[in-house]
């Protein structure tokens, strides 16, 4: 029995045996794993408290005297738990995380056992930097490389079956400094726009001191059975399948989206919540998406850092516990054909010290201005930037979603309702009026009743935009799902960052000209607005109308991940890292080589499985089965029956014979191909040759092929499990 009827069988025939998890109100368990400040509090002295809490708040750098006294402390909670390991938690450019576990255990120079957690452990750790992904920044003789310590996130307990090891959140950085994981650079752009966002601030209210970045992360998923799952070798080794014909029915009723929730899958998603919740992820909603198998888990606000780090935990956790219910979590951006992707929207605002959020509409018309200011400043510098923020979100998975009737396209834009339209149009067709002290209604706006009328509005989005003004927030939503969610933020902060700073400079400039200091703003304002009005899109961005509208605004459009991939290193993104101190020279350049070989890699794989699938699943079964009609058809003849009486068994060989040798033929030139690209030895070069020769020469053909063989081959010889099993048996 092939494994996809062994499959079936076990679905069929086998009782649903989960573990259930015992109801438990949430707060008596949430954070119960996280070394919280309450939890400081209980096991740190007052020195070594007050120096952690100086290094969350307000960025201090502990003393490595002191760090000692944190280590014992945080060892005594950890060891409370029943802890015997520790590890320094880091995010590697590979696109996981990372970790390197070592016991307390130590022995003394008299032979003496003991359990111990010292400061230098806890502020650094020495792992092998040669073998993770440095873009030549790191030979592989030089294995030199350093986590170090973010106490920005909180330390964690992590319980894999009965082993619990104690996690600290670090950086990871080369021996000669430079960043090698996604962390380090987020927290250097996070800085910046605190002290950019500041100063602007304080045209309003000098009492804010902090600008904090929060993000709230939604994640999309699907969930499959693990037996039909470890029965397509293309979605163990790909995350996605590279063949599989249209089911009858898919999402085209609709139905899946809000429905009830299956009760297996249910019974994961509330084992995955409750282990979420012991490390402090605020998980709040739940929901089946818009395909078949498809589902969506989103959690509160947070700050960026700690939000990262705990997306990357998420998914960690619930593939590790969909194991446990016999299922597979598939977070790919495409992992069936015909039927939507999944993305991971980030909602992005900002919070100052003051409780003020900044994209928050006010009641006055001071704070509405302020509003405006960081509300337009975003425009302008997703304006600017567009290009960087399409090479955030580029892989070789995103680009089968983008654009795909289903997500947001490649081009960057951004809605902001009509609402807000309508003001910022008011405010630009005043260009060439001098706008004066005793101008209420331009100063005013009539924002304080016009933009309240916004949050009444502000569940009608516009998912069609990548990029989507929704109230109090903006949603990225073209980040892809499986993508760390600090890559775009880092973009996002410093782009912003930057706006910030040339808006401070122009509106001080004015203002020492001897405008006041209300119209300065307005002035700059209006200019951002003029400047960047072409970012601005209401409509369907599926639309081809769009497509062409955005080519006449020139607005980019790149579709693929290796040219997309460029805007990293062009002398605008350079100087804008440098002067931000987010990367250096080396560091983008690094990047760049590291996500252009991310893709090679990705289809190359692909390219491989398609292959081996072609000539050792497909055409086998395919043969197997013509061989079947022909055998049937010599039997008929046999019997001296007339040849219409097998007219339609020799039509369907015929077609078999058609689509089994286009598949061998593209099969046998893929490979050529790919020998081709295999021997280009620029990075670069090589990953548009694999993008334009390999994927898009060979794969969809390839594929149409397959899928029409599943629809000739007799159901019994299909040794692959079809869509309509895959998505639809749980």
């Amino acid at each position: 029995m092939s494994l996809r009827f062994q499959a079936i069988s076990d679905l069929t025939n086998e009782p649903n045996e989960v573990n259930q998890v015992n109801a438990k109100k949430i707060t008596s368990i949430f954070g119960e794993n996280v070394f919280t400040l309450k939890t400081a509090r209980e096991y740190l002295n007052d020195e070594a408290y007050k120096s952690l809490i100086g290094s969350i708040k307000g960025g201090k750098k502990i003393d490595r005297s002191v760090a000692g006294s944190i280590a014992n402390g945080i060892r005594a909670w950890a060891e409370s738990k029943g802890v015997t390991h520790f590890t320094h938690w880091f995010q590697p450019l590979t696109g996981t995380t990372a970790e390197k576990h070592d016991s307390f255990f130590s022995i003394k120079s008299d032979g003496t056992a003991i359990e111990e957690f010292d400061g230098a452990a806890l502020i650094q750790q020495e792992p092998d930097a040669s073998s993770f992904p440095s873009g030549g920044l790191r030979a592989t003789f030089e294995a030199r490389g350093y986590t170090a310590w973010d106490p920005s996130s909180p330390a964690f307990v992590i319980e894999i079956g009965q082993g619990k090891t104690l996690c600290i959140p670090t950086i990871f950085i080369s021996y000669t400094g430079e960043s090698l994981d996604y962390k380090a650079p987020l927290l250097k752009a996070l800085e910046a726009l605190n002290n950019a966002a500041v100063d602007v601030a304080n045209y309003f209210d000098k009492n804010v001191t902090k600008v904090t970045a929060t993000l709230g992360w939604e994640q999309e998923y699907f969930v499959i059975d693990e037996g039909l799952a470890n029965a397509r070798p293309d979605l163990v080794q790909c995350g996605r399948t590279v063949f599989g014909a249209a089911p009858a029915k898919g999402q085209q009723l609709e139905d899946h989206y809000f429905g009830s929730i299956p009760e297996r899958v249910y019974a994961f998603m509330r084992d995955f919540e409750t282990e979420c919740y012991k490390l402090g992820i605020p998980l709040k909603t739940r929901h089946n998406e818009v395909a078949p198998s498809q589902f969506e888990v989103a959690p509160i606000f947070e700050e960026v850092s700690v939000a990262v780090d705990h997306n990357s935990l998420l998914m960690d956790i619930m593939d590790r516990v969909a194991r446990r219910h016999k299922l597979r979590v598939l977070v790919h951006e495409k992992p069936f054909a015909g039927i939507n992707g999944s993305g991971k929207h980030n909602n992005w605002s900002m919070a100052t010290d003051t409780g003020v959020n900044l994209l928050s509409p006010g009641k006055t018309p001071k704070t509405n201005l302020m509003f405006l200011t960081f509300f337009v400043n975003t425009i302008k510098a997703v304006h600017d930037y567009a290009d960087l923020l399409r090479a955030s979100i580029a892989s070789a998975g995103n680009d089968h979603r983008l654009g795909a009737n289903e997500a947001p396209p490649a081009i960057i834009s951004v809605f902001v309702g009509q609402y807000l339209a309508k003001v910022l149009g008011e405010i630009e067709s005043r260009v060439g009026d001098k706008f004066d002290e005793q101008d209420e209604a331009i100063l005013k706006l009539d924002i304080h009743r016009s933009i309240p009328e916004l949050l009444l509005d502000n569940t009608d989005r516009n998912r069609t935009s990548p990029f989507a003004f929704t109230g109090n927030k903006f949603e990225f939503r073209a980040v892809g799902s499986t993508a760390n969610c600090a890559s775009p933020m880092t973009v996002l902060n410093t782009i912003l960052a930057e706006t910030l700073k040339g808006f401070k400079k122009e509106v001080d400039t004015l203002i020492e000209k001897g405008d006041k200091k209300e119209i300065a703003i307005m002035h700059v304002i209006q200019k951002y607005i003029v400047e960047s009005k072409a970012v601005l899109f209401e409509g369907d961005g599926y639309s081809e109308e769009w497509h062409h509208e955005a080519e006449r605004r020139g607005l980019p459009n790149v579709r693929t991940t290796p040219l997309a991939l460029d805007a990293m290193v062009t002398k605008k993104a350079k100087q804008l890292f440098e002067s931000n101190n987010i990367y250096t020279h080396a560091e983008l350049e690094a990047r760049h080589e590291i996500e252009l070989e991310k893709y090679i890699k990705k289809v190359q794989i692909e390219a491989r499985i398609i292959g081996d699938l072609a000539l050792n699943h497909i055409i086998p079964a395919a043969v197997k089965y013509q061989n079947t009609l022909l055998e049937n058809v010599n039997g008929l003849k046999a019997a001296g029956l007339p040849a219409s009486a097998y007219k339609s068994q020799l039509a369907i060989a015929a077609k078999i014979s058609e689509h089994v040798q286009v598949i061998f033929d593209k099969v046998h030139a893929l490979v050529e191909a790919r020998k081709v690209a295999n021997a280009i030895t620029d990075t670069r070069t090589k990953a548009i040759a694999y993008n334009s020769q390999v994927k898009d020469a060979f794969f969809d053909d390839i594929r149409y092929n397959v899928d029409k063989l599943e629809h000739l081959v007799d159901d019994d010889f299909w040794s692959l499990p079809k869509y309509r099993e895959i998505l639809f048996l749980r």
